[in-house]
C-alpha cells in the first residue's frame, strides 16, 4: 500500500542521512523543503523531493497537502500516562496557596496516586490509560515514553509495567517502559528509606530485568525524596540488570545530582529547572541528553528551564510533556513546543528540534523516528492550512493538525 502527499506547502525536518541529535547552535536549523511531495510505502518513509520533480509517480491513495505543512510526528521522552483517576483537588489545593511540598506531606502528591492505583484493577488502569494513549495520538505524539513509580510496592509496580506492555502491543505508536519506584518513600517506609531502596534494588529490579518489562531505570533524585548516595546505587543496581539509567533531577534543587547521572551514563537528565554552572559544565563532557518540560512548569508555577543558557553553551535540549496527574495532567506537545518558544526563549526551529530529533535520541529511537529521512517509519503530521511553521508555536491555542499517520496508518 503506497501513500503519496503531494503539494505540501513545507516538508519539515528533512534529514538525507540520519542525524541522532542536534545541540547548540545546529539547533536553530531545521531543514525543509517547499512545495513538496512525500512518499511512503506501507510504513516507511521512501522518497520525497520538490514537486517539479514528481513526474508521473503513482500511488494507491493520493492525500492532497495544499497551503499545508507536514512534520515528523513529537517524540515524546518523558511522561507518566499510566495512572489512576486523577488529582484534581490538589490543583485546588495549590490555587489556594499549599506548596508542592505541603500537599505531599498532607499525604497527597506521589503517594496519593500509588494508593489509587494500587486499589484499581489491571484492566480498569490499562483502560484509563489507553484513552490517554489515544488522547496523545491524534495531538501527532507517535513515539513515547511511559515510566512506572505509582505502584511504590512490587506488586503495583509490575501491574503498571505490564500494562505498559499491552499499551505497546496494542497500539502502533513506539512505546518505551521505564521502571520508576524510586519515586517517592512509601509510607510505610517513611521512617526506613534504606529499607525501602534494599527493596527496589535486591527485589525489585531482579524481576523487572527478569520479565523483560522496562528498557530504563529511573529515580526521582530531589531533597525529602532520593539523595545522591540512593541514586547512584539504584541507577548502577538498574545498569548491573540492563536498564539504562535516566533522572528526574534540579527540580527544585540543584545539589550534585546531573553529576551523578553523567558518572552512570544516563541517557538524559530530566527536569532541570534549577540548574548551576558545574551542572552544564558536566553535561558538556556527557552523551546525556537534558530534557525540558515546561508544561510541569507552567502548571504548578516553578521556573521553567534555562534551556537558552542550555543550548547557548553548545548542548543539545529535548522536550517532552512530562503527562501525569499531579503535575502535568496533559500530553500536548503542540503546547509544549509553544511553551518552550514563549516562556523559554526557544526559536521554532530549536523548540522542533528538540520535540522530534532530540525527543527521540532521548528514548533510543532515532534510527526510525524523529525526522523525515527515508526508511524511517512514516510517522506524520500533516497540519491544516496555516502561514508557516512559526504559527505552530506562536497560535498556541489551536489546534492547528489535520491529519496524523503513524506507521502508514491514518489515525
Amino acid at each position: 500500500m503506497t501513500t503519496i502527499i503531494t503539494n505540501i506547502k513545507e516538508l519539515l525536518q528533512v534529514r538525507d542521512t540520519n542525524v541522532l541529535k542536534v545541540s547548540g547552535k545546529d539547533m536553530k536549523h531545521l531543514p525543509t523543503l517547499k512545495n513538496a511531495y512525500l512518499l511512503i510505502d506501507g510504513d516507511t518513509i521512501v522518497d520525497y523531493g520538490i514537486m517539479t520533480d514528481l513526474n508521473n509517480m503513482k500511488a494507491d491513495t493520493v492525500i492532497d497537502a495544499t497551503g499545508k505543512l507536514v512534520l515528523p510526528t513529537w517524540c515524546d521522552s518523558h511522561t507518566h500516562i499510566v495512572y489512576a483517576g486523577n488529582r484534581e483537588q490538589e490543583f485546588v489545593d495549590r490555587i489556594n496557596g499549599l506548596s508542592y511540598e505541603e500537599i505531599a506531606n498532607r499525604g497527597g502528591g506521589i503517594l496519593n496516586s500509588a494508593e489509587k492505583l494500587q486499589n484499581t484493577s489491571e484492566e480498569d488502569i490499562y483502560q484509563q490509560s489507553a484513552i490517554r494513549l489515544q488522547q496523545v495520538m491524534k495531538l501527532g505524539t507517535g513515539a513515547i515514553e511511559i515510566k512506572s513509580g505509582y505502584g511504590l510496592t512490587i506488586e503495583a509496580e509490575l501491574k503498571m509495567l505490564r500494562v505498559i506492555k499491552r499499551l505497546k502491543q496494542d497500539f502502533p505508536l513506539k512505546v518505551k517502559a521505564t521502571f520508576l519506584a524510586a519515586h517517592a518513600v512509601p509510607k510505610e517506609y517513611k521512617d526506613n528509606k534504606d529499607g525501602f531502596v534494599d527493596l527496589l534494588i535486591n527485589e525489585m529490579i531482579p524481576t523487572v530485568a527478569k520479565e523483560q518489562l522496562a528498557s530504563y531505570i529511573d529515580v526521582f533524585c530531589e531533597k525529602g525524596y532520593f539523595d545522591l548516595q540512593d541514586t547512584d546505587r539504584i541507577l548502577k543496581a538498574g545498569a548491573k540488570h540492563g536498564l539504562i539509567p535516566k533522572i528526574h533531577v534540579n527540580q527544585f534543587n540543584a545539589f550534585g545530582g546531573i553529576e551523578v547521572g553523567v558518572n552512570n551514563k544516563a541517557l538524559s537528565v530530566d527536569h532541570l529547572e534549577v540548574l548551576n554552572d558545574n551542572d552544564i559544565e558536566v553535561l558538556k563532557n556527557s552523551e546525556t541528553m537534558p530534557v525540558a518540560l515546561p508544561s510541569c512548569s507552567f502548571f504548578i508555577s516553578i521556573p521553567y528551564t534555562p534551556a537558552r543558557k542550555l543550548i547557548d553553551a553548545g548542548l543539545p535540549v529535548a522536550l517532552a510533556s512530562d503527562f501525569n496527574p499531579g503535575t502535568t495532567p496533559s500530553g500536548n506537545m503542540n503546547f509544549v513546543v509553544s511553551a518552550a518558544c514563549i516562556k523559554m526563549k526557544l526559536t521554532p526551529e530549536e523548540a522542533i528540534n528538540a520535540a522530534t530529533i532530540n525527543g527521540a535520541y532521548a528514548m533510543e529511537v532515532g534510527n526510525l523516528y524523529g525526522s523525515i529521512t527515508r526508511g524511517k517509519k512514516a510517522n506524520i503530521i500533516i497540519t491544516k492550512e496555516i502561514p508557516s511553521y512559526a504559527f505552530l508555536p506562536y497560535a498556541f491555542g489551536n489546534n492547528h493538525i489535520d491529519t496524523v499517520i503513524i506507521n502508514g496508518q491514518i489515525v
